[in-house]
């Protein structure tokens, strides 16, 4: 199987830290949907990275997908919880962790808009969004080591990427001072390989 996407997408960032943790072989084929020439809209119809293309050429999209289907190929190290309540905290903290990212990126983007199309109001729309959810992260993380259960999960993976993201590019937002818990639990997931390696460069 191969994964298209590109350095710098938190995103693609957490499918491959899935693939590294669940010891999945792949080719990552770099494609940005922003480049001139880029081969992402013949794959995904909307534009989007990741994409994971099958064994057989079938393309899978949208990282929550993506996410979910190599859980369920590969039963090692299984990241959700196959039912029940447990299932769906992972699922809350994935959902969370990626409307984080959504309003993160959707405010950088903006903010990248040449003078006199950018919306002022829009940017701090979306990281009041990103702030608030922040805060939720913290609560809901409390004194515990890991974001659900006593290991990694899914959970984990998603709010690292959103967190590292943040620190990417809204570094302004000093998340590492106002939520000691979060970053105490970043340092831990960057002593891990899949997310030292996978940290994106400007």
């Amino acid at each position: 199987m191969k994964l298209i996407g590109s350095l710098t997408s938190p995103y693609v960032r957490k499918i491959r830290i899935v693939l590294a943790e669940k010891k999945i072989d792949f080719d990552l084929v770099l494609d940005s949907p922003w480049a001139e020439g880029n081969q992402v809209v013949a794959v995904n119809p909307l534009g989007k990275v990741p994409v994971l293309v099958l064994d057989d050429e079938s393309p899978l999209y949208d990282s929550r997908v993506i996410a979910e289907y190599l859980d369920t190929v590969a039963p090692n190290n299984r990241l959700i919880p196959a039912s029940g309540r447990e299932r769906i905290s992972v699922k809350r903290w994935e959902a969370l962790a990626d409307g984080v990212l959504d309003a993160a990126v959707a405010a950088f983007l903006e903010s990248r808009r040449p003078d006199g199309e950018r919306s002022p109001s829009w940017i701090e729309r979306q990281r009041d969004k990103t702030i608030r959810a922040l805060r939720v992260m913290s609560d809901d993380l409390g004194e515990q080591s890991w974001c659900h259960g006593n290991s990694l999960s899914l959970a984990d993976i998603s709010a690292g990427c959103a967190l590292g993201y943040i620190s990417f590019r809204l570094g302004d937002i000093r998340w590492t001072e106002q939520y000691p818990n979060l970053a105490h639990l970043y340092e831990k997931l960057m002593q891990r390989p899949a997310f030292a390696e996978t940290v994106p460069q400007a």
